[in-house]
């Protein structure tokens, strides 16, 4: 028994040092190197809903769904008291109008002219009196009382005519604020009445008919039907290599097995603070099936590709950038493409090299 152990133990030994003098040489071999991001689908022009107002839901006029076009109304909110500030509103506008004032507008304008009728009558007096002056006849008092009189009725038809002016100055100041006061109410109320933004398909009703919403609570979700896109989130580390137009591709739990082809189209430059990471979005140059917003995905951006390149194992580089030969030479070597199980060799090896790998 002793014996036994002595040479399984032996053998055991000579086990770990053949593995730790594994052979390997460089192989010329395709090499991507890449970028990995996780992320979600988004639906173009995918948008939430808020309330301008706050209410209670009334009715909704879509379901979870339906497709509705720009301006369609999606649910209504109650707006009593809005609509009765609509309805004073119009009175108000109703008696702000010239028509509505016309009255006052004629006696003013009767005021005048009455004034241009006492103006001219003591204007006619008083060229008389200095007619009969110049011939001598009366009293400078008398020509003294006929110019004041008429200088009086100067004054009055200036006047007259001054408060015409200015009562149609202020009808049209009041009805042009009236009906923009109308105008404002109007608005109000059409806030109770909740419009889209855009054409799209109604993905998700976040509350129900009864409940109150406020301008802060999204109250749906819409988006393309038809148009998706990806919305990855990339560490500050890598984001310095990714730029529009590169190639990614993607496995999703909803697809397992399979990998869809899509290419990078924004590159958001904008770190979140708390993730430290940046937002890049991409399209699928052919879409699964069958899509929905929020799915999570997993992508591999492609930063750069070689079709013949001279690889090792990742294993084998040691810190530094050295490798050890067979004859036990460190020799230091040059890096280029990276994945994640090879590393491309630029420099320093060929493929006649023959390089010990590391015991697993």
């Amino acid at each position: 028994m002793k014996y036994s152990l002595i040479l399984l133990s032996l053998l055991l030994i000579v086990t770990s040092c053949n593995r730790s003098k594994e052979e390997i040489k460089p192989v010329l071999e395709k090499i991507t190197e890449s970028v990995y991001a996780s992320g979600f689908i988004k639906s173009s022009n995918q948008y939430e809903v808020f309330s301008t107002v706050n209410g209670i839901v009334v009715r909704w006029m879509v379901r979870e769904g339906d497709m509705v076009d720009k301006n369609k109304v999606l649910l209504q909110l109650s707006g009593v008291t809005a609509q009765l500030r609509v309805e004073n509103a119009g009175i108000a506008a109703e008696n702000a109008t010239r028509a509505a004032n016309s009255r006052r507008l004629a006696e003013l304008r009767l005021n005048i002219d009455q004034a241009k009728m006492k103006l001219d009558h003591d204007a006619l007096q008083l060229q008389r009196q200095r007619n009969l002056w110049a011939q001598q006849i009366g009293s400078r008092n008398d020509l003294d009382q006929r110019e004041l009189a008429w200088k009086t009725s100067s004054s009055n038809y200036e006047a007259a005519s001054l408060r015409y002016a200015e009562l149609q100055r202020e009808i049209s100041f009041e009805e042009k604020q009236a009906f923009k006061n109308l105008q404002i109410s109007k608005s109000q109320a059409g806030d109770y009445t909740i419009k889209s933004e855009y054409r799209g398909k109604v993905y998700d009703i976040l509350v129900e008919e009864g409940e109150m919403v406020n301008t802060q609570q999204p109250i749906a979700v819409i988006g393309d039907a038809t148009s998706f896109l990806l919305e990855l989130q990339v560490d500050e580390y890598d984001i310095a290599r990714i730029r529009p137009e590169q190639k990614i591709l993607i496995t999703m739990d909803s697809y397992r097995g399979q990998v869809f082809e899509a290419v990078v189209t924004k590159v958001k430059p904008f770190m979140h603070e708390k993730s430290k990471t940046f937002t890049v979005e991409a399209q699928f140059l052919q879409s699964p099936p069958v899509l929905y917003p929020n799915l999570t995905c997993e992508a591999n951006i492609i930063i750069a590709q070689k079709k013949e390149a001279l690889t090792i194992p990742r294993s084998c580089l040691q810190e530094g950038g050295f490798v050890l030969l067979a004859n036990k030479e460190k020799r230091k070597v040059s890096i280029g493409l990276e994945d994640y199980q090879k590393v491309e060799i630029t420099a320093g090896l060929t493929v006649n090299d023959v390089i010990l790998k590391p015991a697993p």
